[in-house]
């Protein structure tokens, strides 16, 4: 290949990176899809992580690269490097529900359950309406720390919020079962 085509070849994929993190964030903090990202799917993710790890590395106050940076370790599952991304973005700001709820499925991941309620419990109090926070705060409570009086308040308020929505369905049946267990009435 000539020069110019590698040249070429590196600049679209450049461009297209970044205009695929500006339109996924813009898209991700509008209020029609703010409630239930969806990831989209990668191409290349460890191309990706490394063209987005440059982009912080010459633009450190690049909130959205960072949050692009985390997702993309997150699909990679690399939970201690998301969490780290996370962070980064956090700092620049910390009122972000999506956010906050996918550093607290690493913290789950690595089996961080204080700290993912925390993030959990964050992301709602910030955003009252994110049903992910809740649903996410539902099953640490549930599964992982056995809190069942918490896990069946979250899943309440979750449902409260999404009668009939995503989830639902699956929440109203843990729901019946949890009400069934005498732990859960205490």
């Amino acid at each position: 290949m000539k020069k110019e085509s590698i040249l070429f070849v590196v600049i679209a994929l450049v461009v297209g990176v970044l205009v695929g993190v500006i339109f996924t964030n813009a898209r991700k903090n509008s209020p029609a899809t703010s409630a239930a990202p969806a990831a989209a799917p990668t191409v290349n993710n460890p191309q990706q992580i490394k063209m987005l790890q440059d982009v912080v590395a010459r633009e450190p106050n690049n909130r959205n690269a960072w949050v692009q940076l985390g997702h993309n370790y997150f699909d990679s599952d690399q939970p201690m490097q998301a969490i780290d991304a996370y962070d980064k973005a956090l700092a620049l700001n910390g009122s972000d529900a999506n956010v906050l709820t996918d550093q607290g499925v690493m913290f789950r991941r690595l089996g961080w359950f204080d700290r993912a309620v925390e993030n959990f419990t964050k992301a709602n109090k910030v955003s009252p309406n994110h049903q992910q926070s809740l649903y996410n705060l539902g099953i640490v409570y549930r599964y992982d720390i056995q809190d069942l009086p918490k896990a069946l308040d979250a899943w309440e308020r979750f449902l409260a919020l999404n009668p009939s929505g995503p989830g639902a369905s699956q929440v109203r049946t843990e729901l019946e079962h949890l009400k069934s267990l005498p732990a859960a009435q205490q």
